[in-house]
């Protein structure tokens, strides 16, 4: 039988190619019947590599009401009229116009953000030039546009400003700020540093805040925020590699305890670096990538204290090539000092030398010149405290860099657990961002699940050596289940159990993390096996098949050893395949 003739033959087919509202949908069977459930938690801590080989976030417009000034707005001394020609050829525009004051003429809304924010706006002139965009915060956060000329004016308080043009006669005016925020503000101003004026107008459009160094796509609000991207209960169809076609993603609960993980200039340098922050297009194609220059020959670090886990930690950061080849990552802690230095080549996109107690290093290619540069330690319970140190160096070993050479940075991360997991932004300035555990079920499948005899197929990789890693087939709970594992040894597990255990079978090989494996399952009485990558690798003669079975899912029917990897498709044949079909199956 051909491959396609096989998967014809399929009573399930899951294959990562559309999701909505907390379901992953399989392509077989039609009716809906065997879509996944799927969660995560309630933020858009998650992020994926999409289909262009970016890094996909979650977003959200923290303001209500968005683009209608006539409803949670407020305004002092001005008017809003509605039906305005937009700079995107509609007529959702509106015209803000003076109607009394001699001064301080604005529209406002109260918002609740922290740490690094952007808070955007669409402008045009009218018979005034000028707008003033005000953060309401501990500081005097502001900063002036002209929207006759395209021109920055003055600024108060800010990481940074930018005014862009869109079409139309409309620039898109942008400050952003690192504070706690309870409000913002747009006020109508006759020039820079002026807001005395006792006419006048101008026209908006689409106002937005939200968490991050740079103003993203515009995402439309009403009564409540406005979200966009990667939502809470979507599941991660991860490109990354450069693959082509997607796969699911499913990791386990991690969290990152270093904040301000695209903001370095939050972190301490020492004054031996300069940063020009938002100064070129990072992994996620916005220009919210750090450049980091070196002002001394030696030394030139930045670095943020570390509260650690006791065991292993990962930390990583994202780094680009500008005109210095190497950089180096030092963990001190206060207690034992120095655990260790390793070197990156990011000219050449290679890891090189290493010294002190260094468990793992490696670096990763994420295209466009950008490469993700990660180390583990494994801390001792009485030396939880220290600093990550990221130095700029001009030769591996070294120490010393060329006064004035620069690179770029992106995406710092800190976590517990011995390799580094996807991407999770923290934009404050302390505390912790946590990305929750992915799940991964179809329940009532009873019907389309071999019950006397079927086939379990799948195209997986794992992420983690220490841990036993499941999907299942079960009635939903361990009486009658049967398990594909991989076993904390990097060994591959067949379990059978029908009341009581029937097969219990580990391979004598191991397999490699971080590769795709094929893998099949058959099963009917008396005749329990699994083939790996085109191999029989175990076998059974003996032993009862489980009754009423009616889910699949990727982790033990209790709850307990979810699936941490990638996987690429999933099927289930309610019949056992036959050694010739499942060879042809799984063979790479």
């Amino acid at each position: 039988m051909s491959l396609v003739s096989l998967y014809d033959a399929a009573s399930l087919w899951m294959t990562p190619s559309g999701a909505e509202d907390g379901k992953l949908f399989s392509q077989l069977p039609t009716d809906g019947s065997g879509d996944f459930t799927f969660s995560r938690g309630s933020n858009l801590a998650a992020t994926r590599v999409g289909p262009t080989g970016l890094i996909e976030k979650g977003r959200e417009n923290l303001l209500k009401q968005s683009n209608n000034f006539g409803t949670t707005w407020l305004t002092t001394n001005a008017s809003v009229t509605s039906g305005q020609s937009g700079y995107d050829g509609s007529s959702d525009a509106w015209l803000l116009d003076i109607s009394g004051g001699a001064n301080s003429q604005q529209i406002r809304q109260s918002v609740t953000a922290s740490g690094v924010t952007s808070y955007s706006i669409y402008a045009k002139a009218n018979t005034l030039d000028w707008i003033l965009l005000y953060v309401d915060a501990s500081q005097n956060t502001r900063g002036y546009f002209d929207i006759a000329n395209g021109v920055l004016g003055g600024a108060n308080n800010l990481i940074d400003s930018k005014i862009e043009s869109v079409g139309n006669g409309y620039y898109r005016c942008t400050i952003v700020c690192s504070d706690s925020i309870t409000q913002v503000r747009l006020y109508l101003a006759s020039g820079d540093g002026s807001i005395a004026q006792s006419s006048g107008s101008i026209y908006i459009q689409d106002a937005q805040v939200e968490i991050g160094l740079a103003a993203t796509d515009y995402i439309e609000s009403g009564a409540t925020t406005g979200k966009a991207g990667l939502l809470e209960d979507e599941p991660r169809f991860d490109y990354s590699g450069g693959a082509t076609c997607p796969s699911l993603l499913l990791e386990p609960s991690r969290t990152t305890i270093l904040p301000y993980s695209e903001y370095f200039q939050g972190w301490h340098s020492d004054n031996l670096v300069s940063y020009s922050v938002n100064d070129a297009i990072s992994p996620e194609g916005l220009t919210n990538a750090t450049k980091v220059t070196a002002t001394s020959i030696s030394n030139a670090y930045f670095r943020h204290t570390t509260a650690a886990t006791a065991g292993d930690n990962t930390f990583s950061i994202f780094a680009k090539y500008e005109d210095c080849q190497y950089i180096m990552f030092r963990v001190a802690f206060f207690v034992g000092g120095d655990e260790g230095r390793v070197w990156f080549d990011i000219q050449n996109g290679v890891k090189a030398g290493s010294d002190g107690s260094v468990m793992e290093y490696d670096i990763e290619d994420y295209g466009n010149g950008w490469y993700r540069c990660y180390v583990v330690h494994n801390v001792d319970v009485g030396d939880l405290n220290g600093y990550n140190y990221v130095y700029l160096t001009n030769a591996d070993g070294s120490i010393l860099v060329d006064n004035g050479t620069s690179a770029h940075f992106y995406g710092g991360q800190w976590e517990a657990g011995s390799y580094p997991t996807s991407y999770i932004p923290n934009h404050s300035g302390g505390g912790s961002i946590t990305r929750g555990a992915e799940t991964n079920i179809v329940e009532g499948i009873s019907s389309v699940i071999g019950q006397t005899e079927g086939t379990l197929y799948g195209e997986v990789k794992f992420f983690e050596t220490s841990i036993d890693s499941i999907i299942s087939l079960s009635d939903g709970t361990n009486n009658d289940r049967i398990l594909f594992a991989k076993k904390p040894d990097n060994k591959y597990a067949l379990y059978v159990q029908a009341t009581t255990e029937q097969v219990n079978l580990k391979t004598t090989g191991t397999f490699a993390l971080g590769d795709y494996h094929k893998f099949a399952v058959t099963y009917k009485a008396n005749d329990f096996k699994l083939y790996v990558d085109g191999t029989l690798e175990l076998s059974a003669t003996s032993g009862s098949v489980p009754v009423g079975m009616s889910q699949l899912e990727f982790y033990n029917p209790s709850g307990s050893s979810p699936f941490n990897g990638n996987a690429k498709q999933i099927l289930l044949f309610p019949e056992a395949l036959t050694d010739s079909e499942c060879i042809k199956l799984t063979t790479l």
